[in-house]
């Protein structure tokens, strides 16, 4: 009898692991599927920085080889980096948005997201920077998706969101009237452009409101 108990309890054991296990793979084949944006991002920035210093030079965001017509350079600026350092910032940045927000969207509104981003931010740049020569960098892409998610989480009332909202807005304030953190242009590795991360966190909160009714659908 108690070899038998032992025997239904070890069987029982088993089958829990199993359906934790096949759960979890669940929980990440779902999260590639939704995510599929971020991470496609992720390969163009470790792909520009394979590229080194000529990569960086090609692919910028440069106002006066947009002036004479290389327009890709309003998308692929945002993908190159100053080094090694500004590269791995934003990768942990964009792993992060990943983490904290791993079901909160799904793959179309990542792609509209990243999109309203990129083109928000260029063109704030082209039309508000005029004595901007260059830039690069997805640190103001990154604002929009933090601020974009920190909506959803507000939507849901939950107080991370409150939280994460209140820090990015007082961040964004600092930057605007004291420039950038202390911080920020050792680790990156050159001068921050604040106004990419104005930008940014304007096109993630107006995309992120226009959402708003499909957050209340799948609610219902």
């Amino acid at each position: 009898m108690i070899a038998a108990t032992h025997e239904c309890s070890r069987v029982i054991g088993n089958h829990s692991k199993m359906t934790s296990s096949a759960s979890l793979r669940d929980w990440i084949a779902g999260m590639a599927r939704a995510q599929w944006p971020l991470w496609l991002a992720g390969g163009l920035v470790v792909l520009a920085a394979l590229g080194g210093e000529p990569a960086r030079v090609a692919l910028r965001y440069d106002r006066a080889g947009i002036a004479a017509g290389e327009w890709w350079r309003l998308i692929s600026g945002h993908f190159v980096h100053l080094g090694p350092s500004h590269t791995a910032l934003n990768l942990a940045g964009l792993v992060l948005v990943a983490a904290l927000f791993p079901r909160e969207f799904r793959a179309r509104q990542w792609s509209v997201l990243l999109v309203a981003a990129l083109a928000t931010i260029s063109a704030g740049l082209l039309l508000l920077r005029p004595g901007l020569a260059w830039y690069v960098g997805l640190s103001g892409v990154l604002h929009g998706l933090f601020f974009a998610g920190a909506l959803r989480w507000v939507s849901r009332r939950e107080w991370e969101g409150y939280v994460l909202g209140g820090f990015l807005m007082g961040k964004l304030a600092w930057e605007q009237y004291a420039g950038a953190l202390p911080l920020s242009v050792s680790t990156s590795g050159g001068p921050v452009i604040v106004d990419a991360h104005l930008y940014g966190a304007v096109a993630g909160a107006a995309a992120g409101a226009a959402m708003l009714r499909d957050w209340a659908s799948q609610r219902r």
